[in-house]
């Protein structure tokens, strides 16, 4: 993969990990030459198996090296008015005006359904119009919390908490984590406040994913696996929105063992939260699933495919994936990123044809986001850079600017 920012990125990224480039290539395997020359700008291209033994070395996502895929129009601006609206909302401004009650016309339901609503555009990837709404759902929320019943009180900051938690991982998509454990750690404020026991842990999960972004894994782990004691002390997964939570927060802890290097810790872990998954649909609903945590077979197992191929397991990623059926609530970021992790897999087993196949797929189901994804991308730069083309790989290599 050619990219001009590929060493200011990995020299930044070896730095916040506090390793030398001696120490990288003895944890990744790559050579230091080849760590320098990249640095240095000598060289402005790596395989995508250096790439994976890079991050891996360095404790991040392999699109964190890459760079993210982008959670803004094409302008790329992060700070455009309408992202200072969000940081507005989520930081009043200091001696700003007091939040006033709710006008007469409030309705507490059609709060929760455009909160609803936002993280359905959210987990779509429309972060530029999950955007726009987030100001005025921050200050509706804010609004109902000093309301005159202690009913409406109560439920607004449940709102606030999940309007909140959504700014969060909108802004964890722009890049800038310390923003989001502000809003996240407002949000935790907020649900202490409301009667939701479920509230809390869901933006525990959150903050443990913003922690993994920042490499903080320890820390993810171990916030991730006392909220997972607190739920099962509490007795709070004897329903189907209770289990939900509980399984976001295994996947979470499963996420930062494997990136800590124990992969099979990681591995037996998502074992387990297969099994407890089947238990989701035997369980009392608790009613809307767009405000509670992703889990289910389906979640587990692209969770599972994900972790096999990012840890270099290849073959055990295909195996997971083979015949699987979706259900019908698994998000379409989802879905996305399922066949993006097995057009990954297919290129790690010199399956040239498997994965063009696959790429065709996810081109059908979501085209701008392809384009758009920094791996994708890459995965078709090493596919071209191939002596034979499988058939079908030009065609995605126009599409995404690849060939020349």
């Amino acid at each position: 993969m050619a990219n001009e920012d590929l060493g200011k990125t990995l020299r930044r990224l070896r730095r916040l990990a506090s390793l030398t480039q001696e120490e990288l290539a003895e944890r990744s395997g790559v050579s230091v030459d080849v760590i320098r020359q990249l640095e240095q700008g000598r060289k402005h291209s790596a395989r995508l198996p250096t790439l994976h033994a890079l991050a891996n070395g360095l404790g991040v996502e392999l699109t964190t090296l890459l760079g993210d895929p982008p959670g803004v129009s094409s302008s790329g601006e992060n700070d455009s008015p309408r992202f200072v609206a969000v940081r507005r909302a989520i930081m009043p401004a200091l001696w700003g005006p007091a939040p006033e009650p709710p006008g007469p016309d409030f309705s507490m339901n059609r709060l929760r359904e455009r909160i609803a609503g936002s993280w359905t555009q959210y987990h779509s990837a429309e972060f530029d119009t999950v955007m726009k709404a987030l100001p005025d759902l921050i200050s509706d929320a804010r609004s109902a919390t000093v309301s005159g019943s202690d009913d409406t009180r109560s439920a607004g900051f449940a709102a606030l908490g999940k309007a909140l938690q959504l700014a969060g991982h909108v802004a964890v998509r722009m890049g800038k984590t310390d923003l989001a454990l502000i809003s996240l750690e407002r949000a935790i404020d907020a649900a202490g406040q409301s009667s939701d026991p479920l509230l809390l842990p869901m933006i525990v999960n959150s903050t443990a994913w913003t922690y993994q972004r920042q490499g903080r894994l320890e820390d993810a782990l171990g916030i991730a696996l006392r909220a997972i004691d607190d739920m099962a002390n509490a007795g709070h997964t004897d329903t189907a929105d209770g289990l939900k939570v509980w399984g976001a927060l295994t996947m979470s802890a499963a996420t930062s063992s494997a990136r800590s290097g124990d992969y099979e810790r990681a591995a037996a872990i998502m074992e387990t939260a297969e099994k407890e998954a089947a238990r989701v649909s035997k369980l009392p609903d608790g009613g809307d699933n767009r405000m509670v945590s992703v889990f289910s077979p389906s979640s587990v197992r692209i969770e599972r495919v994900r972790l096999a191929v990012q840890y270099g397991h290849p073959q055990d990623a295909l195996a997971l994936a083979k015949g699987m059926r979706l259900s019908k609530d698994t998000p379409p970021s989802w879905r996305t990123w399922l066949l993006l992790d097995v057009a990954r897999a297919h290129t790690d087993t010199g399956d040239a044809a498997g994965a063009v196949k696959t790429l065709e797929s996810l081109r059908r189901v979501a085209p701008t986001w392809m384009q758009h994804h920094t791996l994708a991308v890459a995965i078709v730069r090493d596919l071209w850079a191939l002596p034979n083309h499988p058939p079908g790989l030009r065609s995605l290599a126009e599409f995404l600017g690849v060939c020349e």
